[in-house]
């Protein structure tokens, strides 16, 4: 695709992110967008940003579920970029006016103490340069018409990504196993999710050496002190302003949120 192309599609996704509005899919304006392109236009987004003076603070891993693989019809995840301005932490509300249409997901999230360079990494590398690991929510947010995603629309508005809530706690990534760790996310004071660490790739830290790797082959490394999204553990849940939710990871601890 042409460099003019990319950034006209990327800038159209940034003007939909500031107006808080959709957009038909890029998918379906008969366009031959592979997922490399897609990527490239999620650099022209994320640039937007960064111009306006947001800095990156990690990366999140998106698609890493069987259950989105099927429904996307890819067999890998994909990965966005997390920015400054996307940050909330424990117990702060979300002014619902911020956000378009969006759904939580409960989910690991890593801080890392060490530089992780791809390609080559493997889950020794990533539990090395773990400093600790924390309950999270991810808000997922899409610029697009009612979700109506592929995988290349997804990937271009930066996996989807809308803001997200870090716990209060951080825990030695070898006091648990993140595999076998639960989750239970309650919405308004009921269960409406359970999940387990193993959804996202049979084990977080799978996704964290996917993406180390991933990263690596396109020339760019995580860094000390980055916060990673590892994937969700359980399904996505659709929220509105006045939802409390609540998410619980076994040895991990909770993370809490409020719409307003």
């Amino acid at each position: 695709m042409e460099q003019s192309k990319i950034n006209e599609l990327g800038d159209e996704l940034y003007e939909a992110l500031v107006a808080r509005k959709t957009l038909p899919p890029l998918t379906s304006r008969g366009l031959d967008i592979t997922v490399e392109d897609a990527y490239h236009i999620q650099q022209r987004m994320i640039a937007r940003r960064i111009e306006k003076g947001e800095k990156v603070v990690g990366k999140k891993i998106g698609v890493t579920s069987q259950a989105v693989m099927n429904l996307l019809g890819v067999h890998q995840p994909d990965f966005g970029w997390l920015l400054d301005g996307m940050v909330y932490n424990e117990g702060e509300s979300i002014p619902m006016d911020t956000l378009i249409q969006p759904k939580a997901e409960g989910e690991i999230a890593f801080l890392l103490k060490k530089d992780l360079q791809g390609p080559g990494v493997t889950a020794a590398d990533v539990l090395a340069a773990t400093e600790g690991v924390m309950a999270c929510f991810e808000i997922v947010d899409s610029r697009i018409q009612d979700w109506k995603i592929k995988i290349q629309d997804t990937v271009a508005d930066n996996a989807s990504c809308g803001v997200f809530v870090l716990g209060d706690q951080l825990v030695d990534i070898s006091q648990v196993d993140l595999a076998l760790c639960g989750m239970v996310l309650e919405k308004n004071g009921e269960i409406v999710v359970t999940g387990a660490g193993a959804a996202t790739l049979g084990h977080p830290v799978n996704a964290m050496v996917w993406l180390a790797n991933t990263l690596g082959r396109l020339g760019i490394a995580l860094k000390a002190g980055d916060i990673v999204l590892s994937g969700a553990m359980g399904a996505m849940v659709p929220v509105q302003k006045g939802d409390n939710l609540r998410c619980t990871i076994g040895g991990i601890g909770g993370c809490s949120v409020r719409f307003v």
